[in-house]
């Protein structure tokens, strides 16, 4: 069975020269599905997706940040911020990306699941329901658990 893998991109942007994590701000996306719906901290991630081992992941990533926002990743030199394994057991990898995007200008991919559970019928939901610029400490509140090192790692190389 091969690892399930996801590749993604933290866009930042604000960072202040003089202390560059104080005014950084990152863009997440809230999570949708019925799971989620009622949900806002810890609900909040990279936008990600899956890709195939013999993918390449920066390729993937770019990817599927347009398959997640409907919008291409702007532009610029991206900054590894490495690996996590999620609870579930996918490893995710991220780079941060210095940039700007509109949340208004977002049209989100969308999935098909069965819903209600048991119901034999199939309901189509967007993988990502809202987008928001969140400052560092937001952001640690709002993102799933295992993704925080990524904002730990960014705040890093902001502070150099």
């Amino acid at each position: 069975m091969t690892e399930k893998r996801s590749a993604g991109i933290l866009l930042f942007r604000g960072a202040d020269p003089a202390d560059p994590a104080s005014g950084a701000q990152v863009l997440l996306g809230h999570m949708g599905g019925p799971f989620w719906a009622r949900k806002d901290d810890r609900a909040w991630s990279v936008p990600k997706g899956e890709y195939e081992p013999d993918e390449d992941p920066v390729a993937a990533a770019r990817r599927e940040f347009e398959e997640e926002l409907g919008l291409p990743p702007p532009s610029g030199d991206l900054l590894p911020l490495g690996s996590v394994r999620q609870t579930g057991g996918k490893v995710v990898t991220v780079w941060a990306l210095a940039g700007g995007l509109d949340p208004s200008r977002v049209i989100p991919g969308t999935f098909e699941m069965e819903w209600p559970k048991g119901s034999g019928r199939l309901r189509l939901f967007p993988e990502i329901d809202r987008v928001a610029w969140l400052d560092l400490p937001e952001a640690r509140r709002k993102i799933v658990a295992r993704q925080a090192v990524f904002l730990d790692r960014l705040e890093e190389r902001l502070r150099g």
